[in-house]
């Protein structure tokens, strides 16, 4: 696999925060891949929702799916530029590692439970599955991934979080958050990806769902753009046939606009290191037009999908779910499992413990706990 200069060359690592003897037949982002599915947080996410709830609809996309697109994407547009495409994988694979069940609801709801004990954050909480909470090893805990894999993984942190990392892990993950510099440009590149692929899948399981019609997308230029192309190509095409060529010209197009628009910034600020690259302003990127286009598409799904009464009502359902399920932890931990029971951070054990169910299973939870039934066909 070729690399450019920028890239991250695997040989030049880091490191892990616990020293290990290099494998004879991969290289440290791939082991670090092949850590990530292995994991038992991954294979949860198969049962975490997206946008809509796992039980809702067979052919929904959830968090597993999601991550699989996010890697797709990512592997396409890093060969083109000449990135390192197992640490995007890598990457893309674990970055939503951290989410609760039912998605930003779960969050929101869960972070309201924690603001007095330190608040929660799914990007976090993503480091937090990797560095501490799986348990797969003898000689310490969490999947001891190379720095660079961790550095993608956290893509947002608050400075007083930052401040917290880097006094836990001096020169360590949280560092750029405190220096004002970038993350690698694969980790950059995996941000990207991660929005390509939830705005198209979002049309698709919006339209599957009967929430949103193609005539309501009449409003979105991105998206009536490659309609229109497809109809000008075969003219009789109609129905879900339009809708997905629809949108693989879309997606199409965002990959190859990402590839100009970022080989146009590295020629420009001509990086020969990956950490020289760190230096530089975020160089992954859209053009102009195409950063407003995706702009009015989230626009138009926040308003027509995000917050459609429909999704509004599973959304409140959904929080109270997890404000219920931590209020019975916090109060009886003894109905979790001894080893969250006897944490000495009761709290923080519970988010922890909530985070990590999967949607069916906290309903379950939920209604053994408290009796009452939320949700129908779970």
């Amino acid at each position: 696999m070729w690399l450019a200069p920028y890239a991250s060359h695997p040989e030049k690592t880091k490191g892990r925060r616990h020293a290990e003897a290099p494998a004879p037949t991969r290289s440290d982002f791939q082991r670090d891949r092949d850590r990530i599915v292995h994991s038992t947080a991954f294979r949860r996410l198969v049962y975490k929702t997206q946008v809509f709830l796992n039980h809702e609809g067979d052919l929904f996309r959830t968090r597993l799916t999601h991550s699989l697109e996010v890697a797709q994407l990512g592997r396409s547009i890093a060969r083109s530029l000449g990135l390192n495409e197992d640490l995007v994988e890598a990457i893309a694979l674990a970055h939503d590692l951290g989410h609760t069940p039912f998605g930003h609801a779960g969050q929101d709801a869960l972070n309201d439970c924690m603001r007095p004990h330190g608040g929660f954050e799914h990007n976090l909480q993503s480091l937090r599955v990797v560095d501490e909470l799986e348990e797969r090893y003898p000689a310490y805990n969490g999947l001891n991934l190379s720095f660079e894999t961790r550095e993608g993984i956290l893509k947002h942190c608050s400075r007083q979080h930052a401040e917290m990392l880097e006094a836990h892990e001096p020169g360590g993950v949280g560092q750029r958050f405190l220096q004002g510099t970038q993350p690698s440009l694969e980790a950059q590149l995996c941000n990207l990806a991660d929005e390509i692929a939830y705005n198209a899948h979002d049309i698709d399981d919006g339209v599957r769902s009967g929430l949103i019609t193609l005539e309501q997308l009449d409003v979105v230029p991105l998206f009536t753009r490659f309609r229109d192309e497809s109809l000008k190509e075969f003219p009789h095409v109609q129905g879900r046939r339009l809708l997905f060529d629809a949108i693989r010209r879309m997606l199409s197009q965002q990959v190859y606009d990402v590839i100009d628009a970022t080989q146009a910034r590295i020629a420009e600020y001509m990086p020969l290191t990956a950490d020289e690259a760190r230096t530089c302003p975020p160089l992954v990127r859209f053009t102009a037009e195409m950063r407003d286009a995706s702009t009015q598409l989230k626009r138009f799904l926040f308003k027509a999908l995000y917050r459609h009464e429909q999704v509004n009502d599973t959304t409140a359902r959904a929080k109270q779910v997890v404000v219920e399920l931590f209020e019975v932890y916090v109060d009886r931990p003894q109905d979790m499992p001894d080893d969250f029971a006897q944490r000495g951070d009761r709290h923080r054990a519970v988010a922890d413990y909530i985070a990590g169910m999967t949607d069916r299973f906290a309903i379950r939870e939920h209604e053994r706990l408290t009796g009452q039934r939320l949700f129908q066909d779970h």
